[in-house]
């Protein structure tokens, strides 16, 4: 049977464009059991039976997915714990009577839309940016027809693993979008069917990334442990030789 804690929150609250503020609230009778965001739905129902507004944050699987639900926890992006995500952080992680502070994933290219929602839609331009890859439509192919080393396959999905997040943006301490961008780069260089495309599309997701003022990378490494999914830190090498090859050969 779960255990009941009692919590004190300092949550920042915050309106797009307006000074943001902490704010603290109980949460009482949590059971350990709980995930976070379901701790958060306790105290948002608590607010809204008050009459108060309820603490605005973004979540959509609940299961380590979607990369919607990402905040700061007590200093953390996603909590403390190694490759979790905030919906799978549970409360008996938690002390009963401790103080959490909660706040916005913090970085110069996400704005803060409200309270703990921030804009992370420059991780989608980035994206977009990379283009299409060259494939034959209809029928798929014989998976025998286009053979790839089993190490490279399973590199590129270690890199497709990626959620999206933004952790990796809000850890570090230029807000650089390093290990997102790599791990896009990599999915698809790794692999023959990413190759007639490959040099315009690191050159362009990389400028599109300095275009939106995500930081440059100093080698912290930050970016690394607070990925929820483990993203390697190898791929940001990758990126660096993709993008100097690029350069180096493509006419622009």
């Amino acid at each position: 049977m779960a255990n009941q804690i009692n919590l004190t929150l300092k949550v920042w609250r915050q309106n797009r464009g307006e000074a943001g503020r902490f704010e603290t609230y109980e949460a009482k009778n949590i059971d350990t059991d709980a995930s976070f965001l379901e701790m958060l739905d306790v105290v948002n129902e608590e607010l809204t039976l008050k009459g108060a507004e309820p603490i605005a944050f973004e979540h959509d699987c609940r299961e380590g997915i979607c990369g919607c639900c990402g905040s700061t926890v007590n200093g953390k992006t996603h909590g403390s714990h190694e490759r979790t995500t905030l919906c799978q952080l549970h409360m008996r992680h938690f002390e009963d009577g401790q103080e959490i502070v909660i706040e916005p994933f913090r970085a110069k290219a996400f704005p803060v839309i409200k309270d703990l929602i921030v804009d992370r839609s420059g991780l989608d331009a980035i994206l977009a940016e990379g283009g299409y890859v060259s494939v034959k439509t209809g029928n798929a192919p014989e998976a025998s027809t286009t053979p790839i080393e089993k190490k490279l396959a399973e590199a590129a999905m270690d890199a497709a693993e990626c959620i999206g997040c933004g952790a990796c943006v809000a850890a570090c301490p230029n807000g650089a979008a390093m290990l997102f961008t790599s791990a896009k780069v990599s999915q698809y260089a790794l692999l023959p069917q990413g190759h007639p495309e490959r040099a315009q599309r690191v050159k362009n997701m990389v400028a599109k990334m300095d275009e939106l003022g995500f930081g440059n990378c100093s080698n912290e490494y930050e970016c690394a442990v607070a990925c929820p999914k483990g993203i390697d830190i190898k791929n940001i090498a990758r990126l660096n030789r993709e993008f100097i090859k690029a350069s180096l050969t493509s006419e622009k």
